[in-house]
């Protein structure tokens, strides 16, 4: 089944209570946090406080993605918040091993995500120690932008060595997926997509959940 973790970052922010709510009663796996700093990437969003709010919303799980500079410095901060699973970029942090490690000495799941120009073979050393990979399909910093066509064989790629090495890894997707393309990507070994406009442009974003759900 394909899990579908619905980013908030095309939310209605005047409405985010009820929005999430919705999501809920759709079904959602997680809820999808997209942290910006304004260094990593060209745009700034939110960081714990509003994460400590919004957990006293829900209990889907939050699927908190750090795209900010050296994030092995917030991390607990992060895990206060309320954070189930927590995802850094390879290119933001130095010592990377060291990283998810702190993640996961909280006991939660540990992610690493990758941007577009970066390949697979910067995490090879890593994999054995990672709940998730986040593929990036495109350029990380702004909701809203197309799918970039020549990320399908790095999911495909990422998928082939997860089964070669035989390991417990998920392979989450994010960028530019809308219902006309998530089978595809599910096909090509996505276990999870991160969906933005694709859900929150519906008119009824609990049923659109579903029907991503569905597929």
């Amino acid at each position: 089944m394909l899990r579908v973790s619905p980013s908030i970052l095309s939310a209605d922010f005047s409405n985010l209570k009820e929005e999430i709510l919705r999501l809920e009663q759709g079904g959602a796996d997680y809820i999808h946090i997209d942290v910006m700093d304004g260094i990593y990437v060209p745009n700034i969003t939110f960081g714990p406080p509003v994460i400590r709010k919004l957990k006293d919303i829900t209990h889907t799980p939050f699927d908190v993605h750090l795209m900010i500079d050296r994030p092995e410095r917030y991390i607990k901060d992060f895990v206060d918040a309320g954070a189930d699973i927590i995802t850094v970029h390879e290119e933001a942090t130095i010592h990377l091993h060291r990283t998810i490690e702190q993640i996961k000495s909280y006991g939660l799941k540990a992610g690493v995500a990758l941007n577009p120009s970066t390949p697979l073979e910067n995490i090879e050393y890593v994999l054995d120690y990672l709940d998730m990979v986040l593929i990036m399909t495109v350029n990380p910093g702004f909701g809203g932008q197309k799918f970039i066509n020549s990320m399908e064989k790095k999911i495909m790629d990422m998928r082939n060595i997860i089964e070669a090495r035989n390991l417990d890894v998920l392979i989450e997707v994010d960028g530019g997926i809308k219902l006309e393309n998530a089978r595809r990507i599910r096909e090509l070994g996505a276990d999870i997509v991160v969906v933005g406009s694709g859900i929150f442009e519906a008119e009824d974003i609990a049923e659109r959940t579903k029907r991503f759900k569905r597929l």
